[in-house]
């Protein structure tokens, strides 16, 4: 399975060898690679609801102890099977959609990766390689949400989604460190194995909060679900996949896997059903406001979503019946929906259902399978849908806490969900027959595959829902998020109860919602104002101050003047550096200075070429000072035994001062660019800089913490090495690599002197290759 999950990004990687090949074709040839991966899926799955969960490991640098883990239990399995079949289902279906499209093979690279990338996530074992796959979700989502890069909607959007979402990735990373900090070990099975109880640990807050915000903002809770309708930007066959089945429950899928470990606490119950139930409000609340289809569907998942994340705060072994339950039919139809939306747009040319009606007659097999993944969506009987929302209903009627507030909002979603479903399934193909851009027509058949199929599996389940084992695959999935063996048992009927006197009464006054939509929506449009100050206000609020600061310190600190840049550095340096040594550490001098007149003279003689360099108006006379300088320190090499240093001192010193000398003529005359304080201030700093210097070097010349490498190198210079210069051995030896590396490096600067000097030979006065024209010297600019 590694190697399956690695090679898939290879296969993204070789899409456009691929279009070459089998052309407009490929998309079928790539469904076969995550068909494939469901075949080997179902293959195991017998094992794993036999067993509960299958380890794969893989030795990756067994001399670092490194491998690639992946855990296969019941809840990695259900999501594996979703992110495979839907996978080929939509690889089908955007094959129709995006048919002659000249950018057909970028959208394959990067919907393949994001495939290979999300179902690594949900199989990862070990905290660090979930956390790798988990931004590599964020990122491949990035490029498929800015598909259309033209569009500057796209591409905002795009932005939103990759800045809510990493910024969430920032938090589950400390998250992530700090679980395998508190329960001493990297692994997921191992985690969920062990004996201590994490709930009691001193981490435990700081933990939860960091892991529940990298949920909440990849799975759209809220105050984090404004991206998600936004994304809507993307293809649709990118809507269908991120937003039914994949990225948006990445989230849901972090929390199910850590629920038997994290979950149970007042605090886990409190936040995840309050904010899951809000969420689930909200989605279906501002999902009546859109005409837009997309926007309808993205919005309704937000509230399903929000369901499952409630359920999970629930955490009654009736709610985990419900969370699988739901999340499998929630897959199926949302799937289907959006597909049925990118059918209607792309026959249409419109998606707003508002314009589209009657539509039943041109498209007949569109419409059907719009209206039983439609009724699947409003939970209508016998369609599976209805099995999940009445286990939804049963679980929020025996929630241990906010059951009132749970009710109230799972009663009043219910009922907005239901007239969305109802704008789906009957607007736009019955009534009145409007005009559309395109005039209507069935879609291809490959564009019908994928929606067909998950509606039929809609039916299928709801009518049998011990069809295909899914009892058996959902037992396995519920033990897996609950921690505790479980047994689950679907069935159509269960009898009248309160869920199902819930049920019947949201069916009838959502389908009056429905019919009265367009006055509802008229009266929804004066809450706008309040509309336009909410999470995404601040969001937009926050970016702005983002740019507006960058803009300030950009003035502030980059105003183009080095030696501002300078100064800020020093000045950083200074106080960081000299508020450890002198505060936080007095420095210690434990040694005897053994200084000679000889050396003394030495050092004094830099010191005075320094101090002549600074305060000389002579070119000529700083650029000697300068040389002294050099000089001087050539000459400690050869008096402390370093005479490959000196030479080479000698040698850089002296094509120094020549250069000087040589461009000396050619620079601006001195000018006072600054003011007398100004220059106080720069002698300031610049001394404080040298005795801060010199505090550290006499500090760590004091302190011996270490054997010093030096004793090694004596003593294994011409042994192992077989050069007593000690100085060649560690450039040529030790250091080979990194000499090698500075040999390129000047290299390539000597390439890029030549490659300028070559350029600036060969053009004229205008800017053309031709005869070389006489260069003219002009005043200097004093600045």
């Amino acid at each position: 399975m590694q190697l399956a999950v690695l090679m898939g990004f290879l296969l993204a990687a070789s899409s456009p060898l691929l279009h070459r090949w089998f052309g407009h074709r490929t998309s079928l040839v790539l469904a076969l690679f995550p068909a494939g991966l469901a075949a080997w899926l179902l293959l195991q799955a017998p094992e794993i609801i036999e067993n509960g969960s299958l380890l794969l490991e893989w030795q990756w640098v067994p001399s670092l102890g490194i491998s690639l883990t992946f855990l296969l239990d019941g809840l990695s399995l259900l999501f594996g099977l979703l992110i495979t079949v839907m996978g080929a289902c939509v690889l089908v279906y955007a094959g129709g959609y995006l048919k002659d499209h000249p950018d057909i093979a970028r959208f394959h690279i990067a919907l393949v990766a994001f495939m290979v990338s999300m179902l690594g996530l949900v199989l990862a074992d070990g905290l660090f390689t979930l956390f790798i796959f988990w931004e590599l979700t964020s990122i491949t989502s990035y490029l498929l949400i800015g598909f259309n890069h033209a569009d500057i909607e796209a591409r905002k959007s795009a932005r939103q989604g990759l800045f809510v979402t990493v910024a969430g990735g920032l938090a589950l990373m400390a998250g992530l460190v700090l679980l395998g900090i508190a329960s001493g070990s990297w692994s997921l099975a191992e985690i969920l194995d062990q004996e201590a109880d994490l709930r009691e640990h001193t981490l435990y807050t700081p933990m939860l909060i960091c892991l529940l915000l990298g949920a909440f903002t990849k799975s759209a809770q809220f105050p984090f679900h404004f991206w998600l309708p936004n994304a809507m930007a993307a293809p649709t066959p990118v809507s269908a996949y991120l937003h039914s089945a994949t990225m948006v429950k990445a989230g849901i899928y972090l929390l199910a896997r850590l629920h038997p470990e994290l979950g149970g606490t007042a605090m886990w119950v409190g936040i995840l059903s309050v904010v899951g139930a809000t969420t689930m409000l909200i989605g279906a609340f501002l999902a009546i406001h859109h005409t837009n289809i997309k926007k309808l569907l993205a919005y309704s998942t937000i509230m399903a979503l929000g369901t499952l994340t409630m359920l999970l705060g629930i955490g009654t072994e009736y709610a985990m019946t419900a969370f699988v339950t739901f999340l499998l039919a929630h897959s199926l139809y949302k799937g289907a929906l959006f597909m049925v939306a990118g059918i209607l747009d792309h026959e249409t040319g419109t998606k707003d259902v508002t314009q589209m009606g009657g539509l039943r007659a041109l498209m007949p097999v569109t419409a059907i399978i719009a209206l039983v993944a439609a009724l699947s969506l409003a939970g209508v009987p016998p369609l599976f849908g209805f099995i999940g929302k009445e286990l939804m209903l049963e679980s929020v009627l025996g929630a241990d806490r906010f059951r009132m507030l749970l009710v109230l909002f799972a009663f009043v979603a219910s009922i907005l969900t239901i007239a969305v479903a109802f704008i789906i399934a009957l607007r736009p193909f019955y009534g009145k027959r409007h005009h559309t851009p395109l005039e209507p027509h069935e879609a291809p058949l490959s564009m019908l595959v994928g929606p067909a199929l998950l509606a039929v599996g809609s039916l299928l389940l709801g009518l049998m829902p011990a069809l295909l084992g899914a009892n058996a695959l959902l037992t396995s999935a519920a033990t897996s998020v609950s921690g505790e063996t479980m047994e689950v048992t679907l069935s159509l009927w269960y009898g009248i109860n309160v869920a199902l006197i819930m049920s019947i009464i949201s069916l009838g006054v959502g389908f009056l919602l429905f019919k009265r939509w367009d006055n509802v929506r008229a009266k929804l449009s004066l809450l706008a104002p309040i509309r336009r100050h909410g999470p995404e206000a601040g969001y937009e609020s926050m970016m702005n101050g983002i740019v507006q600061f960058s803009e300030w310190q950009t003035r502030l600190l980059q105003n183009g003047y080095m030696r501002n840049y300078i100064l800020v550095m020093l000045i950083t340096l200074i106080a960081l550096i000299g508020n450890s040594i002198l505060l936080r550490h007095s420095p210690i001098f434990a040694f005897d200075l053994d200084v000679r007149f000889h050396e003394v003279v030495v050092a004094g003689t830099m010191a005075m070429g320094a101090l002549f360099a600074t305060t000389t108006r002579s070119r000529l006379g700083a650029v000697v000072s300068v040389g002294v300088m050099g000089f001087s320190i050539a000459l400690i090499f050869i008096l402390f035994s370093a005479p490959d240093l000196a030479i080479t001192q000698l040698l850089v010193e002296t094509l120094t001062v020549i250069l000087l000398v040589l461009v000396l003529f050619r620079l601006p005359r001195f000018s006072n660019l600054s003011t007398s304080l100004e220059r106080i201030r720069d002698g300031v700093v610049a001394a404080m800089m040298g005795i801060l210097i010199c505090l550290l070097i006499m500090t760590a010349w004091s302190i011996q913490q270490f054997e010093p490498i030096s004793t090694y190198m004596i003593e294994n210079s011409a042994p192992l090495a077989y050069g007593r210069n000690i100085v060649n051995v560690i450039l040529v030896d030790y250091r080979a690599l990194d000499t090698l590396g500075e040999m390129f490096v000047l290299a390539l600067a000597a390439i890029g002197v030549i490659a300028m000097l070559k350029l600036r030979h060969g053009e004229n006065s205008n800017g053309k290759s031709g005869e070389s024209s006489k260069v003219t010297t002009k005043e200097p600019y004093d600045g």
